[in-house]
This record gives C-alpha cells, structure tokens and sequence, in this order.
C-alpha cells in the first residue's frame, strides 16, 4: 500500500500545482469567466416546470445543495435538471452548481464540504467515491464516506491525437503502430494525458493500450494534467494524446490540433462513464432531499435522450456560465456524428451520448457489477493490492446506493420496466473480444496479456 500511497502524494502535488495553471489555461485558452477558475458557483433562474404535488413523505429536509461539475458532456444532467426546472420541480430550488478548476479540487472541496466553502458532492470518475471513502487519495488519508447514487452518461469520450501523427496507423487497433511506439520509445517516448490518476479516462487509454499490445507503464509516459493545458501542450507539439470528454476530443479536430483515434463507445459499447454521488453524511441527514435530487436527475436524463432536445441542451450547456464554447461543437457528437479528422466520420446514433436508456438497458441505474469493473482495473494495474479482489464487492456494497436510486425511481412515477431487478449487468465485451463476468474477476483478470498484478 505504501507505493500506492505515495503516488497519489506525488500526483496530489502535482494536481494541486497544476489547478491554478489549469485555470489559467481554462480562461486563456476558451475565455471562461473567473467562475470556472474559482470554483465559485454560477446561479440561474430554472425554467418554468409544474411542481410535483409533494407529499409530507416527500418534501425534502432541505432545499439547498452544492453540487460540483466540470464542464464536459457528462455534467449536462445536473445543468439541465436546473435550468429546466427538474430540480425545483421536486422541491430542490436552490441548488447551487458550482464549476471545479480539476478533479483534484472537486476532490478537495468535497472534502471540507459546502459548510466549508466546498460542495456536498456532484459528477464523478470513477471509482473516485470508492477511494474517497477509503481515505486513499485524500489528504491525511482521512476516509470519507462517499454513495454512489445514479450514473449520468454513457459514451461521450474518446483519445484524441495529435496531428503529427496522422497517417501513422493509430487508430482503435494499433497493430500498425507499435513500430512507431517503439521507435519513440528510444528517444521521446510517446505522451498521453488524462485528467485524473486511476479513474474513467485514465483506464480508457490503458486498455486501449493494452489491447494493442502496448504496455501503457512501459512502452509509453503518461501524465496527468488538466484538460484544457493538454490542448495548449498539443497545439506546442510536447503532447501526443489525450483521453477526455466532449467537448475536447471534438474540439482538437475543428480547431485542426488533432484527431480521434477511437471512441470509448468503440472500446465499450454502452459503457458505464461518470456518476453522480455524494457525502454520505449529507445522505444520511437529508435521504429525501437526496431522491429530490435523483428524480431531478433522472427528469432531466430522459429530457436528454429525447434527440428533439438536443440543439437545446448544446446551446444551454455551450452558454458562458458553463462550457463557453460555440454550441455546434456538441451538437454533432450528440447525435452521433463524428468527423474523427483523419478522414473517418461515424455517424451513428449508437455511439452517441445516452442518459437514461442505452443499446443495454438503464443507463441512469448504478449497477454494482460496473463499479466492481473499475475497482478490478485498479487492482490490474497495481494501483490497488490484490486483496482488494476479496474486499471489493464489501466496499461496493457500501459505496454503491442502488437501493435509494430505486426508492426515488419509483416515487417518480418510472415504469417498472426501467427499473433493474438485477444489481449485475451480466457479462460484458470489449472491442477486441475480452470478456468481463463480474461473478469470475479473477477469469477476467487471467485473460489479459498485459497486467501488473499476478493472478
């Protein structure tokens, strides 16, 4: 454990050091107002929505909640639930979003909590709420109990690449390219980024690697580094690639920076993505203000999978209190059109961005099956030990607060056919054919070529 801890202290330093130089590029680079260097939160008044007749048994103990996003396609359930009313319309008026610099300082402010000028919980990697509650990347690592209550997306990221390598084979499959990686290798290694250690996009670029016969700690440098520093490293020439979110991948190609390599929705098709949670303590202290707020969310989910909405949501979500950006650089991803600016386009609205419903089910649903997935990735890259293959489902069981999306699922009217009866999505297949059955971790872990844990 204590090479695990001592590169989150490393990494902590340099995530730390690197939020104010972040935010110095987030306003350079894309013009975003002091708010998203800040933290500071950024008010708006919802739209017009008929209030739910609440019962005593629904009212929620509180009206007020801070909830921390970064502005890439995953947060727009919790924007829309606001703007549109979704939040106010079950009695939550004043939640206060507030745009965080870095997953660090989200981390950090969920820490000292909204009392302390921090937030209450909001959008998450994962399984950054399953090591928050384990005290692992926290400072003093002080545990802090953390639920998983809802999962906001699916789809809506990708490795983006730098333009210097156009034409050099790297693609979904990177058989044609581990010449190059290798060549690299011996003088300038090749650099990827992602924007926080262990978690959603960090794992992403990792199997990609891997499943190309590329060890990611071995044959490639990897960095961790806020978003939008990546894209002025890539547009200096000293970053090769990213794995992150929209709106950057599809950026990179219209401002002529890059091109996408792949899709997470090529890697994985309806993969889990990032998750709404909370402090377990403002869980506890406010269970029906908490499903308040998961019926906002799910509201605003389904608002968004219906296509017609789509143009709108871009254009709320593009807006200078949020991602500041021109809104036809989302409108395109989200209906499945992708120019991949290296000649490809994919259009396709199976590989768009999903909220409520996917090709497989429930997209909103937690399934402990998927928290499970990012803890054993964890474990295969060494940045767990491998006890935690034998403590995992406990710590899921504990995270993991499936029950409570169900309670407000039902309370908000959702048909019983849109509610799991099962806490596993079953077996699940990645692009080259591995195969992942959450009851057999230790199988899934043996199929893999390249690993640093011994199974």
């Amino acid at each position: 454990m204590t090479e695990f801890f001592n590169q989150f202290s490393r990494r902590k330093f340099i995530l730390t050091a690197g939020a104010s130089a972040g935010a110095v590029f987030l306003k350079g680079c894309l013009g975003n107002p002091p708010a998203s260097i800040t933290g500071k939160s950024v008010q708006a008044q919802p739209a017009a929505q008929t209030v739910a007749n609440l019962t005593p048994e629904q009212t929620p103990e509180t009206t007020t909640v801070k909830l921390g996003y970064i502005p890439i396609v995953e947060a727009a359930p919790l924007i829309i639930a606001k703007e549109k009313g979704f939040f106010a319309k079950y009695g939550m008026t004043n939640v206060d979003l507030a745009k965080q610099a870095s997953w660090g300082a989200a981390r950090d402010n969920v820490e000292i909590g909204s009392a302390g000028g921090g937030i209450d919980g909001g959008q998450w990697q994962m399984p950054m709420p399953h090591l928050i509650t384990e005290g692992l990347i926290t400072k003093g690592n002080k545990k802090i109990p953390m639920y998983v209550l809802c999962q906001l997306i699916t789809h809506g990221n990708a490795i983006a690449i730098a333009n210097k390598h156009q034409g050099k084979g790297i693609s979904l499959q990177l058989a044609g390219a581990k010449s190059l990686f290798t060549q690299l290798k011996s003088s300038t290694p090749f650099t990827a980024a992602f924007t926080f250690p262990h978690v959603n996009q960090d794992l992403w670029i990792r199997y990609w690697l891997a499943a190309g016969g590329l060890d990611p700690d071995a044959d490639v440098k990897l960095l961790t580094v806020p978003a939008a520093q990546t894209v002025a490293n890539m547009k200096t020439g000293t970053m090769d690639a990213f794995s992150t979110g929209d709106p950057w991948p599809n950026r990179l190609v219209k401002d002529k920076i890059g091109f996408m390599a792949a899709l997470t929705a090529e890697i994985w098709k309806n993969h889990p993505e990032e998750y709404f949670a909370m402090k377990g303590e403002w869980v506890d202290k406010n269970p029906k203000a908490t499903k308040a707020l998961l019926k906002g969310i799910m509201a605003a989910q389904q608002w968004l999978d219906n296509f017609d909405n789509r143009k709108e949501a871009a254009q709320i979500l593009a807006g200078r209190n949020y991602f500041n950006l021109p809104a036809e650089i989302l409108l395109e991803p989200f209906q499945g059109k992708y120019d991949m600016g290296d000649g490809r386009k994919i259009d396709d609205k199976s590989m768009a961005a999903y909220y409520w419903k996917d090709g497989k089910g429930n997209v909103s649903y937690p399934y402990k099956s998927h928290d499970l997935w990012f803890i054993v990735e964890n474990v295969r890259w060494g940045f767990l030990p491998k006890e935690y293959l034998t403590t995992a489902k406990a710590l899921v069981d504990k995270v993991n607060r499936e029950d409570i999306w169900k309670e407000a699922a039902k309370e908000a009217g959702i048909a019983a056919a849109d509610i799991p009866t099962s806490t596993s999505r079953g077996v699940e297949e990645f692009f080259d054919g591995v195969k992942f059955d959450p009851e057999k971790p230790e199988e899934y872990l043996r199929s893999l070529k390249i690993k640093k844990v011994s199974v």
